[in-house]
């Protein structure tokens, strides 16, 4: 089956044509979206997209379905879904539990389901991997009508990735998933940890919403919470403060320069504190966030990094699991790995894993439109 899989994020797109259930596009394109982009300019970078296919000689009429990542699922969404009209409702219905991600999401589907409208389109959702989460780790500590009335709880996020990183890590440790204790650490422009008992996650660091957990590029993490108070009270405006948090805020806000990592450890290299400062509050966090989610398992296995930074920065993956040796872990050479590899053979293994949440997408399209026919073979 030939998937069409789109990333909407809310600064770019990115496509990718697999066939499944191969691993290796054969498109891969990341297009920027214009400035306060509106559905018409959306349509318009899917018309590039195609039409970048067609140069490519790939025929849009050869794209048997599409594939989408939407973060957030909410409560009704716990696996991949076939879209209609109906599912396009719900999800605009869920903006405000991710509102930076989930409306390039919507008008992405619509727009394409406008371009393409003869083939299946498949939602698939990185809350979706967390429905596992056991009830000490879904809740809250705050009282029972904010759960009752405001379905405050913890969904957790990068479930697509960290799904991969489970079926990627048992191939390389040679192990079956439901056999494995793993802690996965996504650590990117976005930043989670999440710890997996035999391939269910069990715990993870980002919450009701993608602002909780670990130090980020441009988002805090978490933070005490009667910080916003206290800045309420003094006369900041809620939407200041919450475009602070999650634009102004992390490695960006601690440094004073940038969100990109590479460049942090070119500046700290050459003696900007700030930078260094910047690096080490996110070594730290990161570790201590590994060290919870161990908590979390019965024993563990194998740490799997993943994520633009835990993919490529090396000097970083060592100095987190320096931190981490009162937990059995060995020193990391930091040196850079190409591909996906074991980089400590442990006992606890330290992995590093390319995120392919493009190819967990196009796999939930061929299952969901398998299971439709089966439906319909039984009819």
């Amino acid at each position: 089956m030939r998937v069409l899989v789109l990333n909407p994020g809310s600064a770019t797109l990115k496509a990718t044509l697999l066939d499944a259930p191969g691993f290796e596009p054969r498109f891969d394109r990341t297009v920027r979206w214009e400035a306060n982009a509106g559905l018409p300019d959306r349509v318009g970078v899917v018309r590039e997209v195609l039409a970048e296919l067609a140069r490519a000689e790939v025929a849009s009429s050869s794209i048997q379905a599409v594939g989408y990542r939407v973060v957030h699922g909410g409560e009704r969404f716990v696996a991949p879904v076939l879209v209609d009209d109906d599912v396009v409702d719900d999800l605009e219905a869920l903006t405000d539990l991710a509102p930076l991600h989930n409306p390039p999401a919507v008008a992405t589907i619509r727009a394409v389901r406008d371009v393409l409208p003869g083939i299946p389109h498949v939602a698939a959702f990185d809350t979706a991997f967390h429905a596992t989460l056991p009830e000490t780790a879904r809740r809250y500590p705050v009282p029972e009508a904010w759960t009752e009335r405001w379905g405050v709880r913890r969904y957790g996020f990068h479930g697509l990735s960290v799904s991969w990183s489970v079926r990627r890590a048992s191939e390389l440790l040679g192990r079956e998933p439901d056999s494995l204790r793993l802690v996965v650490a996504h650590l990117g422009g976005g930043c989670s940890v999440t710890a997996v008992d035999s391939g269910r996650s069990v715990d993870t660091s980002m919450g009701m919403t993608p602002l909780e957990g670990l130090m980020m590029g441009t988002r805090a993490g978490s933070i005490d919470p009667g910080i916003v108070f206290r800045l309420l009270r003094a006369g900041a405006a809620a939407e200041d403060i919450a475009d602070d948090l999650e634009h102004r805020s992390g490695l960006l806000g601690v440094s004073g320069r940038t969100a990109e990592m590479r460049d942090l450890l070119e500046a700290e290299a050459a003696g900007d504190d700030r930078a260094a400062l910047a690096i080490e509050m996110f070594v730290r966090r990161a570790a201590a966030g590994i060290a919870a989610a161990a908590t979390a398992l019965p024993g563990v296995d194998a740490l799997v990094f993943t994520g633009g930074i835990g993919e490529n920065a090396a000097p970083i993956r060592g100095r987190i699991v320096e931190r981490l040796s009162v937990l059995g872990f060995s020193p990391l050479a930091s040196t850079s790995a190409s591909g996906d590899s074991v980089l400590s053979a442990g006992p606890p293994a330290v992995l590093r894993i390319a995120a392919r949440e493009d190819v967990v997408i196009a796999s939930a399209a061929e299952a969901a439109l398998a299971a439709v026919g089966r439906k319909a073979g039984r009819a």
